[in-house]
Order: C-alpha cells, then structure tokens, then sequence
C-alpha cells in the first residue's frame, strides 16, 4: 500500500467522504420523528412502525464489526465507493416502498451497507492527509457524527410536513452519486492491496444471530416489558449463547472475520471504554431531552428540536480550531475538560423543573456542546494511535460498532429507567393524596368536581413524577462522565505521533 498517496484534490476528496458519512449518520435518525406519519400512509400500527428504526439499526450492527475483514477482500476505496452507492439505491427502494413490510426490508438493506462507510471515511481520511494535519480531519468527521444526529429529526419533521415522507429517503440519491463519484476519481490512482482471506463462516453466523438478537432485545423490551415477555426472554438466550460462541471462536481462530486482539494494544483498549460508555451517555441525553421536552413541557416535535439544536453550535464554530492545536497539548485532558463540562450539564438538568423555560434548556444544551467539541477527537486519537496502519480500517469498525451497541443500551436502559423511576415516584407521591388532605379537599372544592379534581390531580402527580425520575437519570449520568476521565488516564502517550504512523506516515 502506497503510504504517500495524495489526491489530487484534497478539499474535493474530502467533502467527497464527508457528505457521504453525513448522509449515513443522518440516516440513523431523521426517519425517528416522520414515524407517525409513515405509519399512518401505509397502515400499520405506531409499534409495528418503530421497526423502520429497528431493522436498520440491527443490520448496522451486524455489518460495523465485519468492516476489517471487507477491506481485506476488496480495498478501502472500492468498499467505500461501492456502500456509498448500494446506500443510495436502498434509500430510492425505501422510498418507493409500497408496505411496511417492504419499507422494512429496504431499511435492512440500507443498514447493513451503511455499517462499513463510518469506519473506512475515518481510514480514508487518515491515510490521504500529512501526519500533522490528520487531526484536523479527524476533527471535521467528528463535527459531522454531532452535528447529523441534531439535524436528523429538524430535516426529518420540515420534510415530513412540507412534502412528503418518501423524500426524506430521496434526498441521499443525489448526495450519495456525488459523493461516491467525486471519492473514485479522487482515488483512482491510490495502490490497492487486497487478500483472500478465508470466510470464517462460525464467526459470521454468530455473530449475525447474537447482536441481530441482542439489537432486537434493546429495541424492543421496553414495548414488550422485558423478560415478562417470552419472545424477550427467548431472543435473550439465544444472543447470549451465539455472543458467546462468537467471543471465544474469534479469540482461537486463526483468520477470525472480527480481530478482537486488536484490544492487546492499550490505547485502543483504554480508548474503546471511553469512547462507548461517554458516547452511551451523550446518546441517552439526546433521546431523554426532546421526548421530556415533548411529554413533560407539551413541545412539539419542532420546537424540541430547536431546543436541543444548540449543542451543535459550539462543535461546528471549533471544528477546526481543536483539528489544528489539539495535538498541541495533553489529549486526556482535553477529554478531561469534555468530561467535566458534560457532566456539569447532566447536574444542572437534574435541577430542571417542570416550568422551566425555553432558554434555560437551550443554554445547557449550548453549554454541552462545548464538552461535546472536545470529546470526539480527542478520544478517536487516542484509541487509534496505538494501531498498525493495516489495522486502522479494522479498529475504527470495531469501535464504532461498540459504540453503536452502547448507544442502543442506553437508549433501552435509559428509557426504562425514567419510566420505572417515574411510577414509583407517582405511587410515592399518590400516598399523600388522601381524602383528609387539606390541599384535595381545596382543589375538590374549586373544581366542584371530584371526578375531574382527581384527574387533574392524578396528571399533575404523573408528571411530577417523571419529572423527579428524570432528574435522576440525568444525575447518574453526571457521575458516569466525571467517572470516565479515570478511564481515560489510562491510556499513554505519545498519540499524535503514533497517531501520524497509524495512517502510514512512517
């Protein structure tokens, strides 16, 4: 593999493999908010619905890890220009889609060759920039995985109302040709070296039926209430048992499809930890806050979006300011400083309040950013500066599709946790709601109605309660940042100069 190639354009090639992760990562979220309104056109029920965001997330899964082994066989650039393309045509199938059933599988599609396309645009990146500007593009990737996800369910929803939901699946047609052909003319004279590595069959069976499995159980238990239900319980052990076999096959294989020795090195060891378990908590934060916004405060869909929109303004202005001077300094304690301003942001909405206005959301969410700025590519640094260049294509897929499976814990774990929390506070706070209660007794007598002063009551009581739960995730997930930069401290320098030879600088 030629380790100085250099397009010819460098800005072309790198709008080229920007757009397309852009449009990939948008994907994850801008049909969340249009759910509604598909379920409606084709007729199905709002939970049969919500597996247009199941399929697409288990078959991204699936396909993450597996990034290493499709290098290996066809190259970086044909891997990349190839998912850019079959994403492309699966979005014009999804949006043709003339049932559920169809709508569904296309997803599945789009998923499974979307799952390389994030890991390979960070190989890609790495391996076309100096050494000393690689940072700087690592930087722009990360402004994109932030700022996607926010204009996901804003594009989404304007789509959605303005025209019609299809052309929320359209729009990646023409992005997606452009990208793909803009990066394989860019590329076209980069050496390639591919193998024939031996299709481990063991490895790729388990590990399609144990996090296929697993992504449902996370999608699903919170609809099915868990293990009190015998689809969960089943489709539990059956990930359990393939999770397992997979682990311990790909550990003693000699050609495994997933390289899980890649952990031998420290960095992306310590890295990995960091990454998956801040980028869990960052995720839980984006899924609790506009569904707060939208049942506790009575946003709509719109305006939470604008709430939350703020925590992309701060990454975007910084972009390339922490891209040139990051290297300049100790990166774990940029991630240090991310840490503690993230979590200082999870404290201060643990004190939020049911009237609390617009502008107190939105400055913390302003506020967040500032950690979120330094948070991505920093850690990406870290965890892959101790990579052999061959093996950068591999980690960035298996960190990513860690990272991927922490999210899709936090949102199930998260999600139970504020609804659980909140039924318990609504049966502790009902114990004071009795007939000798001064305060009943008042707002019986000015409703004139029982019937209608408990029912008021009884909705007041609900929301408080979920509002005091709410305050308790948003706590613990306080603690869980300030927690990682321990976590973070162990990994050890140098990064940037190990960093420079991951891309193939030596």
């Amino acid at each position: 593999m030629s380790t100085h190639f250099r397009p010819p354009n460098l800005v072309l090639a790198t709008i080229g493999l920007s757009l397309a992760t852009f449009m990939q990562v948008l994907d994850t979220t801008i049909a969340n908010v249009s759910l509604p309104t598909i379920a409606g056109n084709l007729g199905v029920s709002q939970d049969q619905s919500t597996w247009v965001i199941t399929s697409f997330a288990v078959s991204n899964a699936i396909a993450l890890p597996l990034t290493g082994f499709l290098t290996r066989r066809f190259g970086e650039v044909k891997l990349f220009v190839w998912a850019t393309i079959l994403f492309s045509m699966a979005s014009f199938l999804c949006g043709i889609a003339q049932s559920m059933g169809m709508l569904i599988g296309f997803r599945a599609l789009q998923g499974a060759v979307a799952g390389p396309m994030y890991p390979i645009t960070q190989a890609l990146l790495i391996s076309i920039y100096p050494p000393a500007k690689r940072s700087m593009a690592l930087a722009l990737l990360a402004m994109v995985t932030v700022v996607a996800p926010i204009a996901g369910p804003i594009l989404g929803g304007w789509i959605t109302d303005n025209y019609s939901w299809p052309w929320i699946f359209f729009i990646n047609v023409p992005i997606g040709i452009f990208a793909s052909m803009v990066v394989a003319n860019q590329m076209r004279l980069r050496e390639v070296v591919t193998q024939m590595p031996k299709i481990d069959y063991v490895g790729l069976i388990t590990l399609v039926i144990g996090v296929g499995a697993l992504q449902v159980v996370l999608d699903k238990g919170n609809d099915e209430d868990w293990f009190n239900s015998t689809f969960i319980v089943i489709t539990s052990i059956v990930s359990a048992i393939a999770i397992l076999i997979f682990l311990i096959w790909e550990l003693t294989d000699k050609d495994p499809i997933v390289d899980l020795k890649l952990f031998r090195h420290r960095n992306f060891r310590m890295g990995t930890i960091a990454l998956v378990l801040a980028y869990a908590a960052f995720f839980a934060i984006g899924l609790l806050v506009p569904q707060w916004l939208q049942l506790n405060l009575g946003y709509t869909a719109t305006w939470a979006g604008l709430a939350t929109a703020p925590l992309g303004v701060i990454p975007v202005l910084l972009t390339f300011m922490v891209g040139k001077y990051a290297t300049r300094f100790d990166l774990r304690l940029l991630t240090s400083g991310a840490f503690v301003v993230m979590g200082v942001t999870c404290f201060l909405r643990s004190n939020f309040y049911i009237g609390i206005d617009f502008e107190h959301v939105a400055l913390v969410q302003l506020l967040q950013g500032l950690g979120v700025a330094f948070f991505f590519m920093p850690v990406t640094t870290i965890l892959l500066s101790d990579l052999q260049p061959h093996e950068i294509a591999a980690g960035g897929g298996l960190a990513t599709f860690l990272r991927t499976m922490g999210a899709s814990f936090a949102a199930s774990l998260t999600t139970f946790l504020w609804q659980h929390r909140g039924i318990l506070h609504h049966a502790h706070l009902t114990e004071q709601i009795t007939p000798y209660n001064p305060d009943v007794q008042q707002a019986i007598a000015q409703t004139g109605n029982s019937q209608a002063a408990v029912a008021v009551l009884n909705q007041t009581i609900t929301l408080q309660g979920l509002q005091i739960s709410f305050n308790e995730v948003f706590h613990m997930l306080g603690w869980i940042f300030l927690s990682l930069i321990v976590v973070i401290w162990m990994a050890k320098p140098p990064f940037a100069a190990k960093a420079g030879a991951g891309g193939g600088g030596h």
